[in-house]
């Protein structure tokens, strides 16, 4: 208990510190209540693509990578389903063309990442060539699609659905979070991946698959992209090709956020889904107490500044 206070305190206390305080200014400003069950409904639905791309980039951070191709990929899958379902295609389907997608995407950046190239390099290259390739189907336009199930994933739950308590898309989320923290925490290649991120050439000659351990960190990573793409749609219900531009840095933010470190070799799925809350408690606060939008972009790239620097001070220490 001591050492998962001792890991999760300082986010969790974020979280509490940043709910807190919008709950105090919008009741005084506005006469609103943050904490109402609606608002914290939508919470979760708007979180859910944030966090469910972050399931993936925690296990490329911690075996030492990034990707920055996360936002490309994600408009990208949009634009495939959107395609598919106004081809005539059934919405399962157009799912799982969308995140077959995403999970291309990945083994592409995995591929190269395994030839001693740069990570930063690789999947800034593949980020310029994904969203070319997204406008290019797209013909640079928005993609309208028609009506599916699959524009439900992230509705609010109806009366005829309160059973359900929150969305399919939230559940989805946590299922495949609970999948993530297992593979990390309780399997070989879980154990393999926090060895190549804490000192991969240790790793090697211990006899870990270096090459593997990466291949296997960002096909996670992409396949998790693909459904946060599918999230995207199901929010957006239409295929974007300039969508979710500069979201890659509201997941590696989440990541950092919750303990997770760009050196490699410290992560956990729990620490990232509090670190992805954390992001949009912030950003719908200041949505919510009407501040313009260059505030909200200073106070988010302060809280990506300062999780950078945490993230220096507890390596320093």
């Amino acid at each position: 208990m001591k050492r998962l206070l001792g890991r999760y305190l300082g986010p969790l206390g974020g979280l509490v510190g940043i709910f807190a305080l919008f709950t105090v200014l919008l009741a005084l400003a506005r006469g609103l209540s943050f904490a109402d069950p609606a608002n914290l409904e939508t919470l979760l639905r708007q979180t859910t693509i944030v966090a469910t791309a972050a399931l993936g980039m925690t296990a490329v951070i911690i075996a030492g990578g990034i990707d920055l191709s996360v936002g490309a990929v994600i408009a990208l899958v949009t634009v495939v389903i959107a395609a598919a379902l106004r081809a005539g295609a059934p919405p399962l389907i157009a799912a799982l063309a969308g995140v077959g997608t995403g999970l291309a995407a990945g083994l592409i950046n995995g591929a190269l990442v395994t030839r001693r190239v740069v990570p930063f390099i690789v999947t800034l290259g593949t980020m310029l060539l994904i969203r070319g390739a997204a406008k290019g189907i797209a013909h640079e336009q928005k993609i309208d699609a028609p009506p599916s199930w699959l524009d439900d994933l992230l509705a609010r739950t109806g009366d005829g659905h309160r059973w359900m308590l929150l969305p399919p898309g939230v559940w989805l989320l946590l299922l495949l979070a609970l999948a993530t923290a297992a593979l990390l925490s309780r399997t070989r290649p879980g154990r393999f991946i926090f060895a190549v991120g804490s000192n991969e050439e240790a790793a090697r000659l211990s006899g870990v698959p270096v090459a593997r351990v990466k291949l296997l960190v960002y096909s996670l990573g992409g396949l998790a992209t693909g459904v946060a793409g599918l999230m995207q749609f199901s929010r957006l219900t239409e295929g974007d090709p300039s969508g979710a531009q500069g979201l890659e840095l509201d997941v590696i933010a989440a990541v950092v956020i919750g303990g997770g470190s760009l050196a490699g070799g410290q992560g956990s799925v729990l620490g990232s889904l509090i670190g992805a809350l954390i992001m949009q408690v912030l950003q719908s606060g200041c949505a919510q107490m009407s501040w313009p939008n260059w505030v909200q972009e200073i106070v988010t790239g302060a809280i990506i500044v300062a999780a950078v620097s945490l993230d220096r001070f507890r390596r320093l220490r």
